[in-house]
């Protein structure tokens, strides 16, 4: 199968997953604040921060031994990022793990002394989180979810693809988890491909159930969810969504497949997570965040679920079934 990838503009190489390595030296015990938009109990966030602590302990810090974990869950609210971030800071914890651009803004506003470790956390130059990728500045690094600026040219250019006359696509969108120009990004890659897209802004949960309906109503050819927090929480309502409407559709998690979605083109959270985990051991043992370059992913996977395609009757073109990474029977 090939991989759909990206070519870096910066030359930056990634660092192995992890590696077995010494305990640290010191009786120290560290205190590492978690800021997630899943909701607590999710199996797939669970299995995510799994690898997080595997990958951890294999750096020699052992949850229980020298390592307490204080985790805040906002189950897709972004606004209560900031509440929970200002927790952590009144905690003093060590250092802040923070999932998502929204999570790592709140984390960003709320210390600029306590550092901060992203974790697919957006377009960080383009979103003002870091000065730049090799030399970060201030007190944040970390592993961005995106490489190149923006995924939404792929997107499209996989659901036309799959509808050769593609010419009407809803967007369900989660503007603060965006850079400030990305609407426009969208908008400028629906014309080169001749289709019209109707974006839709989501804030909060609540406005989910008034999305749907507008999509319900306007009946397009297809659907894309951007990669969002709230997209992650409530990816299994929206994939049940597009199967009753019918609505051959692509997301920008992996996870949303795993649950019924028919496509998806992203990076893996998990390899992210392991990667973040050597980011923590080299702050814990003493480097500054300012020193290490952020990482990008360098490669997107498609994934495709054949189950969903079936019950959608849809065919999928066989071009684009040998460029899928993962296809679920």
């Amino acid at each position: 199968m090939r991989r759909i990838g990206l070519v870096l503009a910066l030359s930056l190489t990634l660092a192995p997953i992890v590696a077995e390595a010494q305990p640290p030296q010191t009786s120290k015990i560290a205190r590492i604040g978690v800021l997630s938009p899943a909701t607590i109990g999710d199996p797939s966030a669970n299995a995510i921060e799994g690898v997080f602590h595997d990958a951890l302990a294999k750096l020699g810090w052992v949850r229980g031994r020298n390592l307490i974990l204080e985790r805040r869950f906002v189950g897709g609210r972004i606004d209560q990022f900031a509440s929970a971030a200002r927790d952590l800071v009144q905690l003093n914890v060590d250092l802040i793990v923070a999932w998502s651009p929204a999570g790592t803004v709140a984390a960003k506003n709320a210390t600029s002394v306590i550092p901060i470790v992203f974790l697919a956390g957006g377009a960080a130059v383009e979103q003002g989180l870091v000065a730049g990728l090799p030399r970060p500045g201030g007190n944040l690094t970390g592993i961005t979810f995106q490489a190149n600026r923006t995924l939404a040219p792929k997107y499209l250019e996989v659901l036309k693809d799959l509808i050769p006359r593609l010419s009407d696509v809803a967007v369900l969108r989660v503007p603060a988890e965006d850079p400030s120009d990305e609407t426009e990004n969208y908008e400028a890659a629906a014309r080169t491909l001749n289709i019209r897209l109707r974006q839709i802004a989501l804030q909060r949960p609540e406005d989910l159930k008034d999305a749907l309906m507008s999509i319900r109503r306007d009946k397009p050819q297809a659907l894309l969810g951007a990669p969002s927090g709230l997209l992650y929480v409530f990816r299994r309502e929206i994939a049940e969504f597009a199967e009753t409407q019918r609505l051959p559709a692509i997301y920008g998690l992996r996870e949303v497949v795993d649950v019924g979605g028919l496509m998806s083109l992203s990076p893996n959270l998990a390899d992210i997570a392991a990667r973040g985990a050597s980011y923590v051991d080299k702050v814990l043992r003493g480097a500054k965040p300012a020193h290490l370059p952020v990482e990008q992913p360098t490669t997107f996977s498609l994934a495709i679920n054949l189950k969903t395609a079936k019950a959608l009757g849809l065919t999928i073109p066989q071009t684009l079934r040998g460029r899928a990474d993962q296809v679920i029977e």
